[in-house]
């Protein structure tokens, strides 16, 4: 456990009691954290491209299923 954890007094916490703290602390992030605001200026005009390409032809992407089993059969052969 790192020393400021101990000096916290977190390593006397039970883990369920620091599983607790750990979804409060990012709760509280995700609070103060405007959505969004973690991409750059770039990437968010690439998603907005993006979007409005998957909009302007909604039947021109892969279904998830499909794509789930190609990576899957992929994965498969890695293993092989």
């Amino acid at each position: 456990m790192s020393a400021l954890m101990k000096s916290l007094g977190l390593d006397r916490l039970t883990i369920d009691e620091r599983i607790a703290l750990a979804d409060e602390l990012w709760e509280s992030v995700e609070a103060e954290t405007a959505p969004g605001s973690r991409l750059t200026d770039a990437q968010k005009t690439e998603l907005d491209r993006r979007t409005a390409e998957a909009d302007a032809d909604p039947e021109g992407g892969i279904p998830w299923e499909q794509v789930k089993a190609e990576m899957l059969a992929r994965a498969q052969q890695v293993r092989s």
